[in-house]
């Protein structure tokens, strides 16, 4: 299959970016709440994952680091919700200001497929625009193309 990564505006604030995937909507998700299976298809290809903290249960907290060489790009957030199809937390770079609501819905297709929705709050229009005219589309998409191998194996 060759998926795509579809990015939509949906309010001052908000974007959503949709992806399906050829494998059920619980193996999709268990992919984002398993450490052994995030760290196989987060960051460009050739990174590592390296965790401080990585709890993905509601009230739980991540700080991991994609590491590039001697080079690391650390993220953390809080979960505020993880339920079977859902998962919202929010996210940031460490050492910005600035963080994102993510709101993740998982939702099976016919045919052992499923589709995650993901909506990406900003904290203000200006964030927003620049996440937009960002590379954004590129690092998710080859996130998500290693998501795609780790659930064929």
């Amino acid at each position: 299959m060759n998926a795509e990564t579809t990015h939509e505006r949906v309010g001052e604030q908000s974007v959503r970016h949709r992806r399906e995937f050829d494998a059920p909507a619980a193996a999709v998700q268990r992919a984002h709440t398993d450490p052994e299976l995030f760290a196989r298809w987060m960051g460009p290809r050739g990174t590592t994952v390296r965790f401080e903290r990585f709890d993905a249960a509601t009230g739980g907290a991540f700080r991991y680091a994609v590491v590039a060489g001697s080079a690391e790009f650390p993220f953390f957030g809080s979960y505020h919700r993880v339920s079977e199809g859902r998962i919202i937390h929010t996210w940031e770079y460490d050492g910005e200001t600035e963080f994102t609501l993510e709101d993740l819905v998982f939702s099976d297709l016919p045919d052992g497929r499923s589709v995650l929705e993901v909506t990406s709050t900003y904290v203000s229009k200006a964030a927003c625009d620049a996440m937009l005219a960002s590379d954004l589309d590129e690092g998710m998409t080859e996130n998500f193309s290693r998501l795609d191998e780790l659930l064929a194996a």
